[in-house]
């Protein structure tokens, strides 16, 4: 007997992916965030497009605001207040201190409301979530590198002599993205049930930034205070960072210690909040 083909060969069926709780090291799930690299690149891409979609001046806005910031709070801090610079310009100072403040301040902002912001495709289709916040920190990246080329145009204009110490700007850097992306991994992951921790971000964000060395010099603090003052992990990293670029006096080494220890204890913390609340973030999103 003839053995008769068919016309239509059967269709495999489609691969099913289970969304359950992660346990162990199996939380970061680094190779899944890797596989899908392309969607991430796609929507950090997607984010700065409409960041400043439809704006007169575009881009121009990153230069312009943190140039603004920075004569407002130099004009504050160092004409009438009258507190040390280490001996640099007051709005040289400010404007190094908001260029790496801007970068903690707008990758924390961005991605605590990715994941909210991102309803119409949380609910429809499956994808690492985790890739929504880091998507979203890309536009803080962007911002980052207009402020700093700038920044570097007015240092070599200005005259500050170029030290050692440059070599140690990717360590600050990095440090800076990965305490507010681990921060931002836990906004993110909150604010799918408690739309309040939108408003403790800002909140948050506007006590942290007089609370830091950012438009003022952290030897500006008194030394009765100085115990408390340093619990906040971004001021040995805001003036490592201006160390770095005006050779400024370097932070303790206690101090850098003490940031890195709670920057990865948050970027660690972030990721697995964000990844223990994932399972249910479609179904209250």
């Amino acid at each position: 007997m003839a053995t008769v083909t068919p016309l239509v060969e059967a269709v495999p069926p489609h691969p099913t992916v289970r969304i359950r709780p992660r346990s162990g090291w199996r939380i970061f799930e680094l190779a899944e965030l890797w596989h899908a690299r392309g969607l991430l690149v796609m929507m950090a891409r997607r984010d700065q497009k409409l960041r400043y979609r439809q704006t007169v001046l575009g881009v121009g806005w990153v230069v312009l605001q943190p140039l603004l910031a920075a004569a407002v709070l130099a004009f504050v801090f160092g004409t009438i207040a009258r507190l040390p610079s280490d001996g640099v310009s007051p709005i040289l100072l400010a404007y190094t201190g908001l260029v790496c403040w801007n970068l903690f301040a707008v990758t924390i902002s961005s991605s605590s409301i990715s994941v909210v912001a991102a309803t119409h495709l949380v609910g429809k289709v499956y994808f690492p979530r985790l890739i929504l916040p880091i998507s979203a920190a890309g536009v803080a990246l962007t911002d980052f590198a207009v402020s700093f080329v700038l920044m570097a145009v007015i240092v070599l204009v200005s005259g500050v002599r170029v030290t050692a110490a440059l070599l140690t700007l990717p360590f600050w850097f990095a440090m800076v993205l990965a305490l507010s992306l681990g921060l931002g991994f836990a906004a993110a992951a909150l604010m799918v049930t408690m739309r309040d921790i939108r408003y403790i971000v800002t909140f948050g964000l506007q006590l942290l930034l007089y609370a830091s060395p950012v438009a003022y010099a952290a030897s500006a603090v008194p030394q009765r205070f100085a115990t408390i003052y340093n619990l906040n992990p971004l001021v040995p990293l805001v003036s490592g960072f201006r160390w770095a670029i005006l050779g400024t006096p370097a932070p303790a080494m206690g101090a850098v210690i003490y940031a890195c220890c709670v920057t990865m204890f948050m970027l660690v913390a972030g990721v697995v909040i964000f990844r223990f609340r994932e399972p249910v973030i479609a179904d209250v999103i």
